[in-house]
This record gives C-alpha cells, structure tokens and sequence, in this order.
C-alpha cells in the first residue's frame, strides 16, 4: 500500500454491516460516528447490501459489523462476501480489519466464519473481536428490536477510534 500521502484509499475506512432487529446497526453508527471524528480518516458505512468490490478496493481498513444468526453471521452479511471474494481475492492483502458481533449469548459462530473468510484475503486483524452479548434467548427475545448498552456502544466507538489512529498513523 502506497504511504506517500497522495493515495486517498490509505485513510479511508469502510464499516460494511447488516442489522435484522437494530443492534449491529446502532453499533456500526456509533462507530462511524467515532471514526468520523478523527482527523485525516475518511470513514464509509455502507449496508453488507449495498457493499461491493469497489468499495472494499477503495479502503484502506475495514470493520466488519452484523448479527449472528442460528451460529453464523446473517445471511446478508455472507452474501456481501460471496459477491466481494473472488473480484477483490490477491487485490487488499495486509490490510487492517475488525469486527463486531451483535449476539444473543454466544457470538463465536459469526467471528468465526468472517475470520475464515477474511483469511482467504490475507487481511490482518488489528483489534480482538468485539461481542455484544444481548441475552436474547427465545424465540420472541431473539426477534424483538434491539437496544444496546451505552457501555457496549462506547466499546464500539473505542474501537473505531483505534482504527482511525492506525490509519492516521501509518501504523496499518
């Protein structure tokens, strides 16, 4: 990756996400918001629906933010990878990535498998996994709305920070 300072994709991080009942998306704004107000960063939040190769070619550093769903990331959110793998596979090596899980009790399934995935593009994580543990344990729980913990959206927003510090650094 070019460090001159001329290449506008060096700074910029894109938070890709996908929310079924509002908790990975009220999650991927506070972190947008965070990175946002770090000078020198351009940050991206754009729905796992509407994502694509460009916009992961045209970042330097991603965060990955979704639900899990019945021991995986949801459906959207692997749709978003199936469409990016192969146009961007031996194009964003090395570059930075994070993720945030929105779970009822576990979480685990939906890191793991964008771990697997993320591997196969050789990124590198920068952060651990972050795990919003929600409690939803019935099937009425699990589909109400969400709401998130002002401490587990500050998480989020430390997160992102440290993200944008990397990228404003030259660290990642």
């Amino acid at each position: 990756m070019d460090k001159s300072g001329d290449n506008p994709t060096e700074r910029t991080l894109l938070i890709v996400w996908h929310s079924r009942t509002g908790a990975a998306q009220a999650m991927a704004e506070a972190a947008c918001a965070a990175a946002s107000g770090e000078p020198g960063t351009a940050v991206r939040l754009v729905s796992a629906l509407d994502a694509g190769p460009d916009d992961l070619l045209a970042a330097a550093a991603y965060l990955f933010v979704c639900p899990e769903n019945l021991g995986s990331m949801t459906g959207e959110m692997k749709a978003f990878f199936d469409r990016c793998y192969y146009p961007v596979l031996g194009r964003i090596e090395a570059r930075a990535y994070a993720t945030a899980v929105a779970a009822g009790t576990a979480g685990q399934g939906a890191e793991a498998q964008i771990d697997r995935i993320v591997t196969g593009w050789r990124l590198r994580r920068v952060a651990p996994a972050l795990i919003v543990r929600l409690g939803a344990d019935t099937p009425a729980a699990i589909a109400a709305p969400k709401r998130v913990s002002g401490n587990d959206l500050q998480s989020c927003r430390d997160m992102a920070r440290a993200l944008a510090a990397g990228l404003q650094l030259g660290i990642f």
